[in-house]
């Protein structure tokens, strides 16, 4: 007798143990896979607004409050179908592998041409929620039709199977589907499963709960999510291309997503015999350089800080190389320490033949030691003391950068700087994000440092501010080292102007960021987006 043609109440012909032992089985198996594709499914509608948006705090927030709140809902509405419990079930599930494969794909299409991607996120979120919620009430029908059991013990078999999957989905999405397959086609590897167990499950222990109607449409339903998700697979290079160009100005002449973030190069083409060739780089939307002005934010950034000793510098983040190239333009300096989080910008910044030009190959230069990790537990264990420290990471505005504009940050900077050394940290606008700028200075100054905040114009990021210090009370020269190179924009003039900040964006009394009150990331998500 098949799983398929047993009958599945008690009477007179009472199941045998091994069937309700097996198509117990099959049931929680059915909740441990749908887990596990449900909490995928919020994970990537996370992620994806993480990349797009960059407020991972807020996108988790917003995601987990209308999910939870939705599968409340969707277990209520579950009530008036248990007498067709295997029927709903299986459309459910189908309904679920079209909505989550296609959800991230839907919600990239709302963000770069529709500009709805707030209200979609919501409504997205919502609806899967809805079906996530349903599951469940159903299952524990179909599973007390098999074999009825005190309603303790069903409810209990169901959540283990029912946590255990969520754990598989949240290990598999960063860890399994990311890397293999991105997130648009991740999603829909992960609807197709979804699909899979639901109707497998349906179609085999279930098959005698179906009217020939119900079964003939559940079949139809397979087939026509099944193609929607094949052609979405098909098409998803092409859907990517298009939807990524229409975010940037410029063409897109690389892209990848890498461990920790999205990378884009682009490159402008100008007309011929007018203009020149703007290279330009974007991480998860920010823009971090372009070729027409970078000399400007570098030069500021790093010639301040090398006016005293510099044998010894370490560069945090500047994996495009761009920093390292000036801080190599002095001969006496013994070795760069680059702390970079992500390999793939460094990879990039090595291999793109207009990138290594514009670094001057900075990273084969013999004395850069490039190191991959989180700069925050990186200067936690580490022994070496620098007489220069560059600053230069992203922009505060994600929680996982946020920690590196606080108090406990700048302490753990000093600790690795040589007596008599400098630092600098970029930090941001001061016109467009004050609060922001003043907070990174204030955190600096509770560090044990006295500081220099100076700005200087970058057109393609408008005013921008960096801040000089050094350990103590004594206030650090804001000055060219000396034995400067020849630099295209900053010399001593320029540099004297650029500590003198304008009535309309004098200095802003607030509070240093620290890890338990990360000040700055409340002011960049107020701030930042604005421009």
């Amino acid at each position: 007798m098949s799983v398929a043609d047993a009958p599945l109440a008690a009477g007179p012909e009472t199941p045998t143990r091994p069937y309700w032992r097996l198509a117990r089985a099959s049931v929680l198996l059915a909740v441990f896979v749908c887990a596990a594709c449900g909490l995928v499914y919020e994970l990537a509608l996370v992620a994806l607004g993480s990349y797009l948006i960059g407020d991972t705090v807020g996108q988790a927030s917003i995601v987990l409050g209308v999910m939870v709140f939705a599968m409340g809902v969707g277990a209520l509405a579950a009530k008036p179908f248990q007498h067709r419990a295997a029927a709903v079930f299986a459309a459910i599930e189908l309904a679920l592998a079209l909505l989550g494969g296609l959800s991230v794909l839907g919600l990239y299409a709302a963000f770069a041409w529709l500009d709805l991607y707030g209200p979609a996120l919501v409504g997205t979120a919502f609806v899967l929620g809805l079906l996530i919620g349903a599951e469940i009430p159903l299952l524990m029908v179909l599973l007390q039709r098999i074999r009825e059991q005190a309603a303790g013990s069903a409810v209990a078999d169901l959540f283990a199977a029912d946590y255990v999957g969520a754990l598989l989905g949240g290990l598999a999405f960063p860890f399994l589907l990311l890397p293999m397959f991105g997130q648009l086609k991740g999603a829909l590897v992960v609807g197709a499963v979804n699909a899979v167990a639901g109707v497998a499950l349906v179609f085999t222990v279930f098959r005698r709960d179906l009217s020939r109607r119900a079964l003939g449409a559940l079949t139809a339903g397979t087939v026509v999510v099944f193609l929607c998700l094949c052609y979405a697979w098909v098409t998803a290079r092409d859907f990517e291309v298009t939807a990524r160009q229409q975010l940037y100005r410029d063409p897109v002449v690389h892209a990848e997503r890498s461990r920790y973030q999205e990378i884009v190069l682009t490159r402008s083409v100008p007309e011929p015999g007018r203009g020149v060739t703007d290279l330009r780089l974007f991480l998860n939307g920010d823009l971090q350089f372009s070729s027409m002005d970078e000399y400007r934010y570098h030069e500021a950034l790093v010639h301040p800080a090398l006016a005293g000793s510099r044998g010894e510098v370490l560069v945090l983040g500047a994996g495009d190389g761009l920093a390292v190239r000036e801080v190599l333009r002095y001969p006496d300096v013994d070795r760069v320490t680059v702390v970079d989080l992500d390999p793939a910008v460094v990879a990039l910044a090595r291999r793109d033949p207009q990138l290594r030009r514009l670094n001057g190959d900075a990273f084969d230069d013999p004395r850069v030691r490039v190191l991959h990790a989180d700069a925050f537990t990186w200067l936690r264990d580490a022994a070496d003391r620098f007489d220069a420290i560059v600053v230069d990471l992203p922009d505060p505005n994600e929680t996982a950068t946020a920690k590196l504009y606080t108090v406990e940050f700048y302490t753990l900077v000093r600790a690795v700087l040589a007596d008599g050394g400098r630092i600098v940290v970029q930090g941001g606008s001061p016109y467009f994000a004050p609060r922001s700028y003043w907070s990174i200075e204030a955190a600096i100054r509770e560090a044990g440092f006295t500081t220099v905040p100076y700005h200087v114009d970058v057109p393609s990021f408008g005013d921008w501010g960096f801040h000089l210090a050094a350990p103590g009370t004594r206030t650090p020269a804001l000055v060219l080292p000396s034995d400067a190179p020849d630099l295209r924009f900053l010399d001593a003039a320029t540099l004297r102007a650029a500590a003198t900040f304008p009535a309309d964006r004098g200095r802003v009394e607030v509070p240093p960021s620290t890890l338990l009150h990360p000040h700055v990331l409340e002011y960049a998500r107020t701030e930042w987006r604005g421009y």
